[in-house]
């Protein structure tokens, strides 16, 4: 696995991902706010064709749009992110889905789980972000969103904290393996 903007402390052992984030870091692509940000954290591995990812993910949300996820990420304009950001003073499940241009959905619950498990399937040009409120919990989906093929991506745990520096987050469990089967509803 590799950094894509190296945070400036991070941590792993024993399967156990640590990271504080650097100063106003964050992916995005100039839908609503008109900048494009490409500074935030991943830590991806390499993957071609379907395949699943997935982690449980911690942090110490507190400020505006902290946010900690899993990343699939073609390039600087092809990429989702999904996790938990905070937004309107609680933990909000979060996709941002971009293809030149981003857009972002929020799930308003009341305060998304903490840790909370992820999971990104792709198959073909679908990806599929589901959550879960813990290991023993069945998946629920959280978006079924359109990414072009591409020869090889990076997926991974990525963080930010657009308004602030020493956003910490930690990922355990994560993993890359075969894809799940593509029934939505079993």
């Amino acid at each position: 696995m590799d950094w894509l903007n190296p945070p400036p402390h991070w941590n792993l052992a024993d399967g156990v991902l640590d990271v504080v984030t650097g100063e106003r870091t964050d992916f995005w692509r100039e839908t609503h706010y008109g900048f494009i940000r490409d500074d935030g954290h991943l830590y991806g591995e390499r993957v071609t064709g379907d395949f699943t990812a997935e982690a449980e993910v911690w942090g110490d949300y507190g400020t505006l749009y902290d946010q900690a996820g899993l990343m699939l990420r073609i390039d600087e304009r092809t990429w989702i992110k999904a996790g938990v950001e905070f937004v309107d003073a609680r933990r909000t499940l979060s996709v941002v889905v971009t293809r030149d241009f981003s857009d972002w959905s929020t799930v308003p619950v009341l305060d998304a789980p903490n840790p909370v498990r992820l999971r990104v399937s792709r198959h073909g040009t679908a990806i599929r972000v589901e959550w879960a409120a813990s290991a023993s919990d069945r998946y629920g989906m959280l978006r079924l969103a359109y990414l072009p093929e591409a020869g090889t991506a990076m997926v991974g745990p990525m963080c930010c904290s657009p308004q602030r520096a020493g956003f910490r987050a930690r990922f355990t469990g994560f993993r890359v393996g075969a894809p799940i089967s593509r029934d939505l509803h079993a």
